[in-house]
């Protein structure tokens, strides 16, 4: 069963230190980003695991950035924490240094995991609604994980990104740099010629919508599609010999023997990687603690890109809607240097929080972050840290001005798994210790532990075997074909004696027209339809959408050639092919969209399924949000009376000098006024003061009538607040009802074109070899 707490948008990340009441943290806060600081043992990888596995839970996709391996740990959830699922995790020389069998370590191991969780108010069922989630780990430029095709497309960013001059700029700029940076190149955007030269091969190609692959983008050093940069003449500027030498370091990257992992497995698809196509949220995990300092610097920013990129093409939203941790950001974001990473990062931090996108960062020196950065992030957790330096970066940030000193030696002083909590939103600073985490922490995560995980994630390419054309001859004459039919040449293999074989080649533009959505777009298709001996019918079902690289209307007069078909040497034209063909066109091409009837959307042009239910998905959080702010207006008036009514109460036993047990206010300091506490903000704490005062007091004195009158009205303000909860929480579960996704249904709607629209622009006979 979902706890309350998981329907209003609360993360629940551990208790109080002071009182072992609930923290709570609003969700939506960390729109305005979070840092975890503490030095190692403070506890930082099991507060992140805990942010992480509170988002997924709710529903919200995080993209994680993993240098040190620890992260994979996220992947180890058993629900029904059975032995045998540690096992396979539990490390024999640990046991055999505890004096113990893995087995009877695997036992005594699983018990613990149960009963620390339990311990904190959590169950297995919360358990299996986290393992449930679809966790990945990625490993690029590795086959341990699922393998990501990194460099086998520089995707170019879409309108969102070009449009915006600033944002489209940076994007190159810090592409440019990453790239340079893997042949170990640290370049200066403005002075050196290298990074000036792949930016504006970039800026053609990207400004036109054309992507880029690496074999393309060594081609375009060699022979840039310009002939000045600025204003200089481009051999003036880097001559052929300079431009071939910086070919040939990003040739030597291509023709390495690992680089074969870089261009294999999925693509870098932010989206297809944070949702299923049913809109559920995903973790993906990146893990790179295997590659060198170049690479990791180049992977890091190219996926901070491709990450901006994507959220660039989201709607806005206040509410969290996704969630980027990184577990360790040291040389990453550093205040003086300016790394490929230091751009995108800081553009994170600053637009983010506009598409509802949550921004964690995880270090062990607050020192080595840049201060602009620092600057943009709302929530401050701060664990266990030792040198003056770090202590002084992040002391400010914690005290009043006047107890520096003192805040000071309880940062040094700190436990374990017990971090200050500095929330822009709410007023105070508290100190909290976590909560036990759902997920097992077996330590960071071996090439062959991701490999065991993720054997049966991994994606299986499999190759189409090349089809071997036959024929009865080894080719002869050109078949002679009527004047009014157009003949192509494409000779791709120039040195063969292969002879031309025969396709129909055409290329059509269909109009896609619908007034009242707003939609006016046009689609070119290039068809090859393969012709063969025998042939009888023309059916353009079994052509092939391919444009041929080479359109000549010339060939080799000794050049061979198949036979014709008799329906194209006996034909005295092409019309009846391009009739067919627009008939075909006509029935067969349509523009899908995807429409919820219930919230009155529709997807826009291009979008996928997926991105269009995340993006309802969204409205709905919205919506959800909405609703429970009214909620949280509804009932503050009605909590700060019964908070208030209650702190009069216990001064009126304490003037009376009378102890009351303390069950009287136990209950005051459940999981209900915790979540009234989280919602509605921690007030002065005279209710937990008061508890204390009531403590210290001598026995009750029951004798005294008045004093059981105000036993009594505090018994009658107890049951208030339980009511009050219990109230809380059917109005939660009506929200939840009303904009549970399930509840929405997606339509196909398609739009098809007039026969008007549809045009044969050429037609032609293709002879190919």
């Amino acid at each position: 069963m979902k706890e309350i707490y998981e329907k209003m948008g609360l993360f629940y990340l551990g208790k109080d230190a002071e009182d072992d009441s609930l923290t709570l943290y609003k969700s939506k806060h960390l729109t305005t980003h979070a840092i975890i600081i503490g030095m190692t043992g403070s506890g930082k990888t099991g507060l992140g695991i805990d942010l992480i596995e509170e988002a997924a839970i709710d529903n919200i996709p995080v993209l994680v950035i993993d240098p040190k391996g620890d992260m994979g740990n996220l992947c180890l959830a058993f629900p029904e924490m059975k032995p045998e699922d540690f096992k396979p995790w539990i490390d024999e020389s640990t046991a055999q240094a505890k004096g113990m069998s893995v087995d009877e370590l695997a036992e005594k191991t699983a018990k613990m995991w149960k009963e620390g969780i339990e311990s904190f108010h959590q169950d297995l069922d919360r358990v299996k609604r986290y393992a449930e989630v679809d966790k990945t780990i990625y490993t690029p430029g590795s086959t341990a994980g699922v393998s990501v095709n990194i460099l086998g497309s520089f995707e170019a960013p879409g309108e969102e990104v070009v449009d915006d001059v600033d944002l489209f700029a940076s994007l190159i700029n810090s592409s440019v740099s990453s790239i340079l940076s893997l042949i170990g190149i640290d370049a200066d955007p403005v002075s050196s010629k290298e990074h000036l030269l792949i930016s504006n091969i970039f800026y053609y190609f990207w400004s036109k919508g054309q992507s880029l692959s690496l074999e393309e983008l060594i081609g375009y050093i060699t022979n840039p599609p310009f002939e000045k940069i600025g204003v200089m003449p481009l051999k003036t500027f880097y001559p052929q010999k300079e431009r071939l030498e910086l070919a040939m370091k990003f040739n030597n990257v291509l023709s390495s023997v690992g680089f074969s992992t870089w261009i294999s497995g999925e693509p870098l698809d932010i989206g297809k990687m944070l949702y299923d196509k049913n809109g559920k949220a995903k973790i993906a995990i990146f893990s790179i603690a295997h590659l060198s300092d170049n690479e990791r610097m180049f992977f890091v920013t190219l996926l901070l890109n491709r990450f901006i990129s994507w959220m660039r093409r989201q709607r806005g939203s206040s509410s969290l809607k996704a969630m980027l941790y990184m577990d360790e950001i040291f040389g990453y974001f550093p205040p003086s240097k300016n790394p490929p990473s230091k751009e995108p990062m800081l553009l994170l931090l600053k637009q983010a929080r506009a598409f509802g996108i949550g921004v964690v960062l995880s270090t062990q020196n607050p020192v080595d972050i840049d201060y602009k950065g620092l600057s943009n992030i709302g929530t401050w957790f701060v664990g266990k840290l030792q040198t003056k330096q770090d202590i002084e970066k992040v002391v400010d940030s914690l005290s009043d001005g006047e107890n520096k000193k003192e805040v000071a030696e309880k940062i040094a002083n700190l436990k374990g798994r017990h971090f200050y909590l500095k929330n822009v939103h709410e007023d105070d600073v508290r100190e909290f210790y976590t909560r036990w985490v759902l997920s097992y922490l077996k330590g960071p995560m071996t090439k062959d532990d991701i490999r065991r995980l993720m054997k049966d994630k991994k994606t299986e390419v499999q190759e189409t075997p090349a089809v071997t054309k036959t024929s009865d001859s080894d080719g002869g004459m050109k078949p002679i074909v009527s004047k009014k039919i157009k003949e192509y040449f494409n000779d791709t293999n120039i040195n063969s004696d292969d002879p031309f074989y025969p396709y129909i080649y055409a290329n059509a533009k269909v109009r896609f027209y619908n007034q009242k959505r707003g939609i006016d777009f046009e689609e070119e298709f290039d068809y090859k339809l393969e012709l063969y001996e025998g042939m009888n019918t023309i059916d353009w079902e079994e052509a092939v959408e391919e444009r041929p690289a080479n359109l000549s209307r010339k060939y080799k007069s000794s050049a061979k050639f198949a036979k014709l078909p008799e329906i194209v040497e006996n034909a005295s034209s092409l019309k009846e092919f391009e009739r067919k063909l627009k008939d075909y066109l006509y029935h067969n091409k349509k523009i899908e969209l995807f429409a919820c009837k219930k919230l009155k959307m529709e997807s826009k042009l291009g979008e996928s399924e997926e991105d269009f239910r995340t993006r309802v998905d969204g409205v709905l959080k919205d919506k959800k949000e909405a609703e429970i702010e009214k909620i949280e207006k509804k009932y503050k008036t009605k909590f700060e009376r019964l908070q208030d009514k209650l702190q009069r109460l216990e001064i009126k036993l304490e003037k009376e000098k009378s102890d009351v047990s303390s069950k009287t206010t136990d209950t005051l300091l459940d999981i209900g006024m915790g979540i009234l506490g989280a919602l509605f903000g921690r007030k002065s704490s005279a209710v937990t003061k008061g508890a204390s005062a009531l403590k210290k007091g001598g026995r009750i004195v029951k004798e005294k009538r008045d004093v059981e009158a105000v036993e009594m009205q505090i018994e009658e303000v107890k049951e208030d607040i339980k009511n009050l909860k219990e109230e809380l929480e059917a109005e939660i579960e009506k929200i939840e009802e009303k904009y549970d996704p399930s509840n929405y249904e997606i339509e196909p709607v398609s739009i098809k074109p007039r026969r008007s629209d549809v045009s044969v622009e050429d037609i032609a006979l293709l002879w190919e070899k």
